[in-house]
């Protein structure tokens, strides 16, 4: 009988051990997901942070500052016999606001051409708060005889940004690859007003 009481108090234990686990299983993936929007050391929970909006998802970031305003001017330089400019000229965006800009490019040569370009920020204080996600900047490229080319620059702009910088300029040096390289260009800030030399 001592045997038989003891037994059944053993399936007992194992029966309860056995729906803890199972209860764990099933609670590990939304604890996960909580773990890591706590921490912030796994993007696998950015995947809910969206909202409808206008019938279309669109994610959202509660690191966006609504209160501030930066605007992002473009520029590009080119050495040798191409195109290369900007889709627009400047973006009006928030501090923690991903943006996006398209390049367009075209060699104009007869001959295939490897080039890459250099990228430059004024004011200069701009530079460490100006983050890119994506960019044509990281890597040469080569473009056969007239071949046309769009890269965009995914960015952001970091709420560390100092409050009284209110315009950045992104400024581009594209050049040939093998070719004399240019020195990046020479940025100054005076009274809010961005002039990028060396073009």
């Amino acid at each position: 009988m001592k045997f038989w009481s003891e037994n059944n108090s053993l399936k007992f234990k194992l029966a309860l051990v056995a729906l803890a686990m199972f209860g764990f299983g099933y609670a590990i993936v939304p604890l996960y997901r909580v773990f890591c929007e706590v921490t912030g050391i796994n993007v696998l929970a950015l995947g809910d942070r969206f909202i409808e909006s206008a019938g279309s998802a669109k994610p959202l970031n509660t690191q966006v500052d609504y209160a501030r305003t930066v605007t992002v001017e473009f520029d590009a330089n080119v050495r040798g016999l191409w195109r290369f400019k900007p889709e627009k000229n400047s973006l009006r965006v928030h501090p923690g606001e991903i943006a996006t800009i398209m390049y367009e490019f075209q060699n104009m040569q007869g001959r295939s051409i490897t080039a890459q370009a250099i990228p430059s920020y004024a004011p200069e204080q701009a530079g460490p708060n100006f983050h890119k996600i994506e960019c044509f900047c990281f890597k040469e490229h080569t473009l056969a005889p007239g071949e046309k080319k769009s890269w965009p620059v995914v960015f952001v702009v970091d709420s560390a940004l100092p409050n009284d910088v209110k315009n950045i300029t992104l400024s581009y040096t594209f050049f040939e690859v093998g070719g004399k390289t240019p020195s990046a260009p020479v940025a100054s800030h005076q009274a809010n007003t961005l002039t990028v030399n060396g073009s």
